[in-house]
């Protein structure tokens, strides 16, 4: 039997990915959509006041300021869950991809499958918390839009090699600690509620070494409208590289592991 094309084993699998998520997707509304909206409604409209009334952020609203960070954020979270019990669900409960490795699936497909899927559910999860930005009032540029696809790559960026570690594990156990001393801590440092910049000085250095600071950078810069002021342009392309050599080492580790594993059995 001839092989199928790469472009048609890689659509069987996100295919597989979107029946599954359209069986169980109202379990995820409120962890995917609702908290983060009672996120911005809590720090942005209430402590936000506070905030305006007592320091400055450079004229903009704390409400602003807020609502990029929580939009990357909110896709780091989605990402790393969907890169870790899915794939070992797929690899170890279910063996659901052992029995697509039985066909002419190949691992790579796997691997590019889910990724392609976590783009896709990324993408919505992006899509429907900009339009609760706008709705909120907090974009304050059009450039809104952009930061969609930027939220997408930062969670692809975390994706990619949580999924190629979750290759290599047989039960989730690790999993909490990635969560624990990764997810969170990021999460509450990496600017999302307040800039960086005032942290201490010899801390400041270590959010250029995560993803979620390059693409909250980015996606604030381009609902503030402040991107397109040319001494940032340099720095913006920096941001993206960084995000996009993530991805790149990431999905080269999550295809050698995952084709590895299924080759293991």
């Amino acid at each position: 039997m001839a092989l199928a094309p790469a472009y048609s084993g890689i659509g069987r699998v996100f295919e597989h990915r979107l029946v599954l998520y359209l069986k169980t997707f109202r379990a995820s509304i409120f962890s995917s959509f609702l908290t983060p909206i009672l996120f911005l409604t809590a720090m942005g409209l209430g402590l936000g006041a506070y905030v305006d009334a007592n320091q400055s952020l450079g004229g903009v609203s704390y409400l602003a300021f807020l609502a990029p960070g929580l939009l990357v954020a909110t896709c780091m979270q989605v990402a790393a869950f969907e890169a870790t019990f899915p794939i070992m669900a797929g690899l170890v409960w279910s063996r659901v991809y052992h029995a697509m490795y039985a066909t002419p699936i190949r691992g790579s497909d796997i691997a590019l499958g889910n990724l392609a899927w976590m783009g896709f559910r990324l993408l919505l999860v992006a899509s429907i918390f900009a339009i609760v930005i706008v709705l909120f009032g907090a974009a304050t540029s059009p450039l809104i839009v952009l930061a969609i696809p930027v939220a997408m790559l930062t969670g692809l960026a975390f994706a990619a090699p949580i999924a190629a570690f979750a290759a290599t594990q047989r039960t989730p156990e690790k999993f909490a600690a990635i969560f624990r001393f990764g997810i969170t801590p990021l999460f509450l440092f990496s600017g999302t509620f307040y800039p960086v910049e005032s942290l201490p000085a010899i801390v400041q250095p270590l959010a250029w070494l995560t993803p979620l600071y390059h693409g909250i950078v980015l996606a604030r810069g381009l609902s503030l409208g402040t991107i397109g002021v040319s001494p940032t342009i340099p720095l913006a392309l920096v941001h993206l590289a960084i995000l996009l050599g993530f991805i790149v080492v990431g999905t080269f580790f999550a295809v050698r592991l995952i084709s590895a594993r299924l080759v293991r059995g």
